[in-house]
């Protein structure tokens, strides 16, 4: 497979872009470098073609999630077009905004208000400024994975790898501010004794509780009624991050399929089908605590992000594609493991369906998870360990895509018993955490 190109553009990115990428999850080496094409030229529904010219089908992280309907989803790309004719942006207000803040409250009756951004890190920072503006006190409780934000990293100030289980192994706080050293503390999911401690520990100082409402595993019994609960015996603002999980199993935030309703609730990547777009919404009086603080910015007023979330949550809506989204995935975790199994391999699979991942059970994980995707290059499917569904993804896709990760994996469970895997990479192993590019 010729990749010429690529190659040669990711050689001047890193010349002159710190890091490569804007995103650490489309970085190279976090697939395998060398190989992994990394720049797309055309991308339509689930397929994409790179600078090359090579076409693949999208069978791994969908825009990172963010594009859930599929590649310039004509419905959503029609209604951005017609906002793009009309003038993106002006002296005065787009109106969708206050369409899409009525929208996103009556799919969440709990909630009254809503405020803007075009990033899910910065609507998890203007969450965590509102309800640390609403309670007055600095602390912050937090489980899993929220953004670059110093708020957020300031847990690893003196606590070594607090991040490692939530964010990435190896983050160096630097640059954030030393003076934040003990305003944010984690816990892991279903694990509520682990709250209880710093609650325990911290009552009087807890503004905020922060978790996203469902990823990896079901909450146990009692886990998020027990989060609810200490939020609100605290008097801490709970907040759910439904960054990844929204919109992936129904239409809205996960917690309204768990029962559980937070205070406010932070939406971005896939409620615009990858059009820059987050939203956070809540209960009135949290909510009016933005205006005890400044949180402003001129591109959260630009027209074609409420636009196209709103025509994503309409197609969304419409078609039922939490689903679509939940059979799709539910099939590719089925037949990961019976292609393991098939083929003597020891793997992990689990996930939300929509949110679906393996991991290899071998010490030398990280090259057969680059073997995999370089076999699956060659038989013309981005993939990785990761699948993201998209509304896209038709059984055709499904199918082929599991016959060829059928014969990866065969191809791999041979390699790996002859002590070759390493031996047959055209690229480098997978990475698995945060390192420097040099």
């Amino acid at each position: 497979m010729n990749n010429l190109k690529g190659r040669q553009m990711q050689a001047r990115a890193k010349k002159i872009i710190p890091g490569m990428t804007q995103l650490l999850s489309k970085r190279p080496d976090m697939f395998s470098s060398g190989v992994w094409p990394a720049y797309y030229s055309k991308a339509k529904g689930a397929e994409v073609w790179d600078l090359d010219g090579n076409r693949y089908i999208d069978m791994s992280i969908s825009g990172i999630g963010a594009n859930i309907l599929g590649y310039a989803d004509p419905y959503v790309n029609a209604a951005v077009h017609e906002a793009v004719d009309a003038g993106s942006s002006s002296s005065l207000n787009c109106f969708e905004e206050v369409e899409l803040a009525e929208l996103l409250c009556r799919i969440h009756p709990w909630a009254e208000k809503a405020r803007f951004a075009r990033s899910g890190g910065e609507a998890m920072a203007v969450a965590v400024r509102i309800a640390r503006a609403f309670t007055g006190r600095d602390k912050v409780a937090f489980c899993g994975y929220h953004g670059w934000h110093d708020w957020y990293l300031a847990a690893n100030l003196g606590a070594g790898n607090a991040l490692g289980e939530h964010c990435l192994p190896g983050l160096d706080p630097r640059g954030v501010p030393k003076g934040l050293a003990g305003t944010a503390f984690p816990f892991r999911y279903n694990h509520i004794e682990e709250l209880e401690a710093i609650v325990k520990t911290h009552k009087d100082e807890l503004g905020v509780i922060v978790m996203e409402p469902i990823r990896s595993e079901q909450p146990a019994p009692g886990f998020l009624e027990g989060v609810r609960a200490l939020a609100d015996e605290t008097g801490a603002v709970f907040i759910f991050d439904e960054i990844s999980a929204g919109f992936r199993m129904n239409t809205g935030g996960a917690h309204l399929l768990l029962g559980v309703m937070p205070d406010i609730a932070v939406f971005s990547k896939a409620m615009g089908n990858g059009f820059p777009i987050a939203a956070v919404i809540g209960k009135g009086p949290v909510m009016d605590a933005a205006q005890n603080s400044f949180i402003s910015s001129t591109m959260w007023t630009e027209r074609i992000g409420p636009v196209a979330a709103l025509a994503t949550i309409k197609k969304h809506m419409d078609v039922n594609a939490g689903k679509h989204l939940t059979a799709v995935g539910t099939e590719i975790q089925n037949g990961w493991k019976r292609a393991a199994a098939k083929h003597g391999l020891s793997i992990n699979a689990g996930g939300i369906p929509p949110l679906s991942h393996f991991s290899f059970e071998y010490d030398n994980a990280s090259e057969m998870k680059a073997l995999f995707i370089q076999i699956m290059l060659e038989k013309g499917f981005l993939a990785s360990n990761i699948f993201y569904a998209m509304y896209a993804h038709e059984e055709p896709h499904v199918r082929e895509y599991l016959d060829a990760a059928g014969r990866a994996f065969g191809e791999i469970a041979d390699a790996n018993r002859s002590g070759a895997v390493g031996k047959l990479l055209k690229g480098e192993p997978s990475g698995a955490g945060f390192r420097r590019l040099t």
